[in-house]
């Protein structure tokens, strides 16, 4: 199959999804990113971390639909990392959260409400739960559902 041909109509390959993933990963984009952003925050199941906040680490990977060259600097054209940082901040002031992984699952919607995001990963991690660790907690990556037609 030449690089412009189209996969071959295959029933079972578009049953099992394969087409999609083959149009998903032809699609151009690109990646913005947030390093190990490190704030304070309520998170925890027990009563300690409920009573002081503790140091966590955020880290987001936020693939971006492409919207062509950049050689313009038209700043409209980008999704802009100050946003999820500013969200990340947001849902992290608006009160306690027991779990990491509700942390997470709340960054990535955050990041996912761009329509130009196509998938996100995020990792969220306690730094001063244990003495013995460096850190512990959880990487999620999640995809914007894609609506085709039948």
């Amino acid at each position: 199959m030449t690089e412009d041909a189209a996969p071959p109509d295959w029933p079972l390959a578009q049953a099992l999804g394969l087409r999609r993933l083959l149009e998903r990963a032809s699609a151009p984009s690109y990646q913005v990113k947030v390093k190990n952003l490190l704030l304070p925050a309520s998170i925890g199941i027990y009563e300690h971390e409920k009573q002081h906040r503790q140091r966590v680490r955020i880290s987001v990977a936020l693939d971006v639909a492409d919207p062509g060259s950049f050689a313009s600097e038209d700043f409209a054209k980008v999704l802009n990392y100050e946003t999820i940082v500013g969200g990340v901040r947001a849902i992290i002031a608006a009160g306690h959260i027991e779990l990491v992984e509700t942390l997470a699952e709340r960054i990535a919607a955050l990041c996912l409400a761009d329509p130009r995001a196509v998938r996100v990963t995020v990792a969220v991690e306690k730094l001063d739960a244990y003495c013995e660790a460096e850190s512990v907690g959880v990487s999620i990556i999640r995809e914007r559902p894609r609506q085709y037609a039948p």
